[in-house]
């Protein structure tokens, strides 16, 4: 029997959820605020999601979606190389469109086949020179732990208060005692993007040593 409550649907449950994260984050994003912004008592919304770690796991799953649309959209990549860079840019551009983005729908179930299908896609391509399924599926699962501690971090730091680690902006003793951290720290978290592609560039080209190494004679 297809559970169903009045007035509401799962997408539109979903749809709320995100939006409650992005306002309250996740510490706020609660059973009751999401009924308050629905307009209905809380029990409705059991009818579509049992739990709150079925919410998220529908969250993510949406967010996957949106992952999925947009490599499918994309233009063909050569290898699997360039296959996961653009899986890691587009990663972390879904993630960082919602408040505690990373901290949410990491390690989050996928509902959908559909998701599913299309990361089938993604394999045969990548796997098209001959590499393993079993590796390419390992470097994407390491690719994916990369990006989710870069936003993790990335987002922590976009403090709206403005907090400054003494680190990044010491005083002007601290810094006389301590030159190379003054000289360093203004930029160990500045231009996240630059040091993501740098740090993106580093894990691939890790992988891509280690596979080769592997495939020797």
């Amino acid at each position: 029997m297809t559970r169903v409550a009045k007035g509401i649907s799962r997408e539109s449950i979903i749809e709320a959820a995100l939006a409650v994260l992005d306002e309250k984050g996740i510490e706020g994003l609660t059973v009751r605020a999401l009924a308050n912004r629905l307009g209905v008592q809380a029990p409705a919304l059991y009818w579509h999601v049992e739990n709150k770690r079925e919410l998220l796991d529908e969250m993510g799953t949406e967010v996957s979606r949106r992952v999925a649309a947009a490599m499918d959209s994309a233009p063909p990549t050569e290898g699997w190389r360039d296959g996961l860079a653009l899986f890691a840019r587009v990663l972390r551009r879904e993630y960082l469109v919602h408040r505690d983005g990373a901290r949410t729908f990491a390690g989050v179930r996928i509902t959908d086949p559909a998701v599913l299908r299309s990361q089938e896609r993604w394999l045969v391509h990548w796997t098209a020179s001959g590499l393993a399924p079993e590796k390419v599926a390992r470097a994407a699962q390491l690719v994916t732990w990369f990006v989710i501690g870069f936003v993790i971090e990335e987002q922590e730091r976009a403090d709206p208060h403005g907090r400054r680690s003494l680190a990044t902006k010491p005083d002007q003793d601290l810094a006389a005692d301590l030159p190379l951290i003054a000289r360093v720290g203004p930029g160990l978290f500045a231009q996240n993007d630059e040091r993501f592609e740098f740090c993106l560039d580093t894990v691939l080209t890790g992988l891509e040593v280690r596979f080769d190494s592997e495939t020797a004679p």
